[in-house]
This record gives C-alpha cells, sequence and structure tokens, in this order.
C-alpha cells in the first residue's frame, strides 16, 4: 500500500507587540480607513530587537511537536521556508535543530518568499511518500520587519513578523490527521523585479552605497502584483481541485495567504465560496510572507471543528514569483 503523507501537528507563534493602523498615522502619510479599505489590515505582531527568525521558528516548532506528539529525536527532516534567515549561512533550519535537540534531524533553508510553506509541504509530500523518511518537520518564519521600509507608506502598512509549523509524517495521528492529497505550484522569474529586496546577495553586495540608496529594503510594484496573485492562484486552485477529482462546492474551507482582503475576496469569488468559509488573519496580524498560510491553518484547526471528510483548500502567491495552492482532507485520528 502506497505511503500516504499526512500533517499530523501544526503550531504557530506570534510576537507580543502589536503594530496597530493608528501608529502608521504618526509615522507615515496614511489612515486606518485607508489602510484598513485596502487591505483588510488592522494590526500586525513585531519581533523584539532581540527576537530572531529561529527564535520565533523554534517556539512555533515547540507548538508542532506537542501537537503531534511527536519528540524532536523522531524528526528526520526539518526544513525551514523563510526570506529572512538569521544568517546567509548557517541555515536557520540548523540553528532551530540544534535548539530542539533534533539529534538525528537532517536540516535546510528553502525560500520561495509568501509560498514557502506550500513549497515546504511539497518537499515533505515527496520525502515521506517515497519513504526516505518518516517525519519531517516544516518551520516557515519571518522578520520582515527587518527588511521593511518604515518610511515607505506603500508598502510598510502591509508586513508583520510571525512563524508557523507543521509536522508532515507517514503515521496517522493521535489528534489529527490532514491528507495532503495533492499540490500545484508554479513560477515565473520574468516577473521577479516586481517583488524584491535589491542588495545584500552577491549582485550587489552591502557597501556604503546600497546602504545609503535603501537598497537593504523590499521594492514592490504593488498593483502589479495584485493581478499576477489573483489570476495564479486561481489557476493552482483550480488545478488541485480538477487533479483530485473534487467539484468547486466540495471545499469546505479556503485558506489563503494572508495577503489583502481584496485579493481573497477575489478568489473566494471566482471559486463561489462564501466568505463564512474563508479563514482569515490578516486583521490581526498582517501579511508574515511565508509563515502567514501556516498560522491560518493552525488557528482554523483550534478554533474550529472540522469533520472527517472535509477538504481544506490552501493556496499562497509570492515574489519570483511563485505561487502554490494543495488540498488537505481530514481524516480520523489513531486513538489507540
Amino acid at each position: 500500500m502506497p505511503l500516504k503523507a499526512r500533517i499530523i501537528g501544526t503550531g504557530s507563534y506570534l510576537p507580543e507587540k502589536v503594530l496597530t493602523n493608528q501608529d502608521f498615522e504618526k509615522m507615515v502619510e496614511t489612515s486606518d480607513e485607508w489602510i484598513s479599505s485596502r487591505t483588510g489590515m488592522k494590526e500586525r505582531r513585531i519581533a523584539a530587537q532581540d527576537e530572531f527568525t529561529s527564535d520565533m521558528g523554534y517556539k512555533a516548532a515547540l507548538a508542532a511537536l506537542a501537537d503531534s506528539g511527536v519528540a524532536a529525536e523522531e524528526i528526520d527532516l526539518i526544513l525551514v521556508a523563510t526570506l529572512t534567515p538569521d544568517y546567509s549561512f548557517p541555515s536557520t533550519a540548523c540553528l532551530i535543530q540544534h535548539r530542539l535537540g533534533a539529534t538525528k534531524a537532517a536540516a535546510f533553508d528553502m525560500q520561495a518568499a509568501c509560498t514557502g510553506y506550500i513549497y515546504g509541504m511539497s518537499i515533505a509530500k515527496a520525502f515521506v511518500e517515497s519513504g526516505l523518511y518518516k517525519n519531517v518537520l516544516i518551520v516557515a518564519a519571518e522578520k520582515l520587519s527587518s527588511i521593511v521600509d518604515y518610511k515607505d507608506r506603500n508598502s510598510c502598512i502591509l508586513f508583520g513578523d510571525g512563524a508557523s509549523s507543521c509536522i508532515v509524517s507517514s503515521n496517522i495521528g493521535k489528534k489529527r490527521n490532514l491528507w495532503i492529497r495533492d499540490i500545484a505550484l508554479g513560477s515565473d522569474g520574468e516577473q521577479a523585479h516586481l517583488l524584491i529586496l535589491p542588495a545584500g546577495g552577491s549582485r550587489l553586495p552591502a557597501s556604503l552605497q546600497t546602504v545609503a540608496e535603501g537598497l537593504h529594503y523590499l521594492k514592490m510594484e504593488g498593483k502589479e502584483v495584485f493581478k499576477h496573485a489573483v489570476r495564479r492562484m486561481e489557476s493552482a486552485c483550480k488545478e488541485c481541485i480538477d487533479r483530485v477529482g473534487l467539484k468547486e462546492e466540495d471545499v469546505s474551507w479556503l485558506v489563503p495567504h494572508q495577503a489583502n482582503s481584496r485579493i481573497i475576496e477575489t478568489i473566494a469569488k471566482r471559486f463561489e465560496i462564501p466568505m463564512e468559509r474563508v479563514f482569515m488573519t490578516l486583521h490581526k496580524y498582517g501579511n508574515t510572507s511565508a509563515s502567514s498560510l501556516g498560522i491560518a491553518l493552525d488557528e482554523l484547526l483550534k478554533e474550529k471543528t472540522l469533520s472527517q471528510g472535509n477538504n481544506i483548500l490552501l493556496t499562497a502567491f509570492g515574489s519570483g514569483l511563485t505561487w502554490g495552492a494543495s488540498i488537505l482532507t481530514v481524516e480520523e485520528p489513531n486513538h489507540a
């Protein structure tokens, strides 16, 4: 019988500091009404000065391990999705591996921007279903406040910090089981300039000039990103739904990347999913890039009662450009 990859535990972590729309009114030329009406955001969380991506990821990982009942020593691979690692190297995954005491785990970082959680799921699914690994820990963590220009009113209002995590396993979980039925991924490097951190890599190493020109802050062409996001996420969702033989009305919950309420509403409308079955956290946390999808999924599982056979549609879009979607189906846990 072929192996099935399941999410058997989830976790998330949000920093304590809250940055509100009213706070932004004191920083840049904007208003609560302007931000709310265009993005749906009210608050976002900001990491402390001495709190880093690995710290947040570690706390989210602890929560996922506790939720799954899997011990750190049972983890075979730690996969960290982030575009704000503690260092270029060593990997944030290795830092988390050490703190967890996951002595038997391989560890590496991967980067697909806001689509990182789904890209990470695809890698974990492949490892688990091939039989190479039994338990894979996915961590998605971002300290976006470290690369946001808080003088740029068009972008600074959008982003927050946070982390999410899940355990993907070939085992049947004792508490929860989300069968990863299908994943659809895509990319378009021709549009890489639409959302980019210009400096800090080998093309533009850090220098007095790059710092003076603000090239270590993210740059975004918001209107163009919006257009691509809707079209690409719709395409990935349709591919997933069709491939597993479901109908659009079979989707119990839509859990989208938390980037913008208008994008989310457009996706929901195109698949005729009522907004009461769309799970949103962006009003509380803003866009936390790779971690946003996992944070929303974790809160959905803890706040709502899901039944066997319920289908959860995940979708995300990010820099690269990258995009993806996945269908998760709720299965009965193993109470033995």
